[in-house]
């Protein structure tokens, strides 16, 4: 009769046939790398307004809002930027950098009204961006955040993509910051993880429920935006990002999501605390606030990513064999994501560290919800837990 040890290592053996081979390509990210694909221009170029919620952003909204006035793009094009109650000089810097990069004429910054009930902060920003955008009468809207700074081509590949594709929705998750300690340890696997659990093969697949994208860079056609409800059909959601790309799948819309090293995220995470609170906003969130969800997940990680390290260290043959080719095929489907880092293939054996302090950070996610300071971000808990 099979030992426990041969059991669980021939688990992780095929929980890891079964990821690398069987679910959607997703570690291959060649195939939906958005810098190096074809771009076919449209014959004419639709109106597109930019729509930026900002709070307490001054450190980074100069520069974003330089990469958004400089942008190559040949139709019109406006930016609203949404002070969302800075206790910065966030809406003072924005207006300078419009003014210098010579778009002043084009940079709209719009205070934001006193947050509603039942709404995030963000999406509440959001929404009187969109208002204001209106009077445009934009094609498309172009969601982006107050601490990314865009390739000057940016908006003219996410309209060039969307026309040539009949898309609805595009996104494109752009590149974190990965330069301390900290950040080469676990912000490739945050891509990694993301990426796993929603496949671009499967977002970009009408018959896949599957739906995901990045709120760092989404481009909606604005009339689909009326076809799901607007803004405010998701108004209570933390995780927005997949939230849209949910509501606009659901609606019939055609959706994709890709990758970029063009436009870069300049936030930066020089702490293990601060990445942790970073995953620990929405994990919980991830897992509807389930306790059944979360035991199930912890379950799931030990044999994925922590007994075929542990095992493989196992004196029977049998088990250190299957538990190293699990690991091997783990360090495989990673290499693709730390190259795209550009960083040593030596990080590539380490993930199951980095899944390690996931873990942790999302049961400490459910502890925070749990104590009513659910989806903490920019001072506001914007997941309380439900009496």
């Amino acid at each position: 009769m099979p030992s426990v040890a041969i059991i669980l290592a021939g688990l992780s053996l095929l929980i890891w046939i079964v990821l690398a081979f069987f679910r959607g390509a997703f570690w291959h990210l060649s195939a939906f790398d958005d810098d190096v694909a074809r771009h076919d221009s449209p014959q004419t170029w639709p109106r597109v307004a930019a729509v930026v919620p900002a709070r307490n952003e001054a450190e980074t909204i100069s520069r974003a809002v330089e990469s958004l006035v400089a942008q190559d793009y040949s139709g019109k094009l406006q930016v609203v930027i949404v002070d969302d109650h800075s206790e910065d000089a966030t809406a003072a810097l924005a207006q300078r950098a419009g003014q210098a990069g010579g778009g002043a004429s084009r940079v709209i910054i719009l205070q934001a009204a006193p947050l509603q009930p039942g709404w995030t902060g963000k999406l509440w920003a959001l929404q009187q961006g969109i208002d204001k955008a209106k009077s445009s009468s934009p094609d498309y809207l172009w969601f982006t955040d107050a601490d990314i700074v865009h390739a000057p081509d940016t908006v003219r590949r996410l309209v060039a993509r969307a026309e040539s594709q009949r898309l609805d929705l595009v996104s494109l998750m752009v590149l974190l910051q990965a330069k301390t300690f900290p950040e080469r340890l676990l912000i490739p696997p945050f891509l990694y993880f993301f990426l796993k659990l929603y496949p671009p093969k499967w977002i970009a697949d009408l018959k896949s429920r599957t739906a995901g994208a990045a709120g760092g860079c989404i481009l909606l056609r604005k009339e689909v935006l009326g076809r799901i409800g607007g803004i405010s059909a998701i108004r209570e959601e933390v995780i927005d990002d997949c939230a849209l790309a949910r509501a606009v799948k659901r609606s019939g819309g055609r959706i994709w999501m890709g990758l970029t090293r063009k436009s870069v995220s300049l936030r930066a995470y020089t702490t293990f605390a601060e990445i942790r609170d970073l995953i620990a906003r929405t994990a919980f969130t991830q897992l509807q606030h389930s306790t059944l969800l979360l035991l199930a997940t912890i379950a799931g990680m030990l044999p994925t990513y922590l007994l075929p390290v542990v095992l493989a260290f196992c004196s029977q043959a049998i088990v250190w064999r299957m538990s190293l080719a699990a690991w091997a095929l783990m360090t495989i489907t990673y290499l693709p994501t730390v190259r795209f880092y550009r960083l040593s293939p030596l990080w590539a054996p380490v993930l199951p560290v980095a899944a390690a302090f996931y873990s942790y950070s999302t049961c400490l996610s459910a502890v925070r919800y749990w104590l009513g300071r659910g989806g903490q971000w920019k001072g506001r808990a914007q997941a309380p837990a439900k009496s």
